[in-house]
């Protein structure tokens, strides 16, 4: 069984008639997801890719009955469509959309407390179930349906992560990718922890990064919980020069806290073990696995 998606995933993009929301749609629905609306103001009434458009979240969830959304809407408005999609009592909301602005998500976060929504994002390269629904950006084609569930903060070495994964003949349950932004919804915390509750999720893989504390929050949560199911961690970034940017808003090491050699030990310490280099990510879940069972 699958975290956050199922097969009775009605999903509606918003922006979807855009270039991205166009090309990464028909992906979708080519991968089997039921898509059944687009969101852009203005065009409603309109038809799209097969698809009807409408100029507001909450008409197309009473007309089609959609309970997940993909954003794809740019910076500036992506925001506001979050928190419409919130207000509209969304269930799943996968915002793909990168560089919203630190204050803006600020504003989203507060429209998230004691809401019905669970946000993916911003700056997620989705949610993929393997077989079931695909959510986002992620790339196909070496993805199985299996028992590891996988919690990312790095798009590139998901792709990577997840090959291994099914090299190693284990699949994945779903994969889900946080985000790389400083502030965003979901947390690897909360991903973890409905790992941790799905019977059919064996062990779970953590791919972290310099800059947060989303890690050291993981292994705080660890020691407390102490899972019977094996975690794997893989903490990138250990040569990093300090108080510079790496790649995105996120990946910026401010303390000594923040630092990959830091994070790694303090999930170690939790009582997960740790992968030392990304291609040994699958070898080291396999090898968990094995000696859980």
């Amino acid at each position: 069984m699958a975290i956050l998606l199922d097969r009775d995933t009605r999903v509606l993009c918003q922006g979807m008639t855009g270039w991205a929301g166009t090309h990464h749609v028909a992906q979708m629905i080519e991968y089997g997801t039921q898509v059944v609306a687009g969101v852009t103001p203005g065009k409603g009434g309109r038809t799209h890719i097969g698809l009807p458009v409408y100029d507001r979240v909450a008409e197309a969830k009473a007309a089609t009955g959609a309970n997940a959304s993909i954003v794809f809407v740019p910076p500036a408005n992506a925001a506001a469509a979050m928190i419409e999609a919130i207000e509209a009592e969304i269930p799943l909301i996968v915002a793909v959309t990168e560089r919203v602005p630190v204050l803006d998500m600020i504003r989203v976060r507060d429209a998230l407390k004691g809401a019905g929504s669970r946000l993916v994002g911003a700056n997620s390269q989705g949610v993929l179930a393997p077989g079931i629904c695909k959510l986002g950006v992620m790339a196909t084609g070496s993805e199985r349906p299996g028992g590891v569930g996988i919690v990312s903060r790095s798009a590139s070495l998901t792709s990577e992560v997840v090959a291994q994964v099914t090299e190693a003949g284990l699949g994945q349950s779903t994969t889900v990718g946080v985000g790389g932004d400083p502030v965003h919804g979901m947390s690897m915390r909360d991903c973890l922890e409905l790992f941790l509750a799905d019977d059919e999720t064996k062990g779970v893989v953590l791919i972290g990064e310099i800059g947060g504390f989303e890690e050291q929050e993981v292994a705080d949560y660890m020691a407390e919980a102490k899972p019977a199911k094996p975690v794997v961690a893989l903490i990138v970034g250990t040569h990093a020069p300090r108080e510079r940017r790496m790649g995105h808003a996120g990946a910026l090491t401010s303390a000594a806290t923040g630092d990959a050699s830091a994070k790694a030990a303090a999930l170690e310490r939790a009582g997960a073990r740790i992968a030392g280099s990304a291609h040994l990510v699958g070898r080291t879940i396999a090898e968990a696995l094995s000696r859980a069972r």
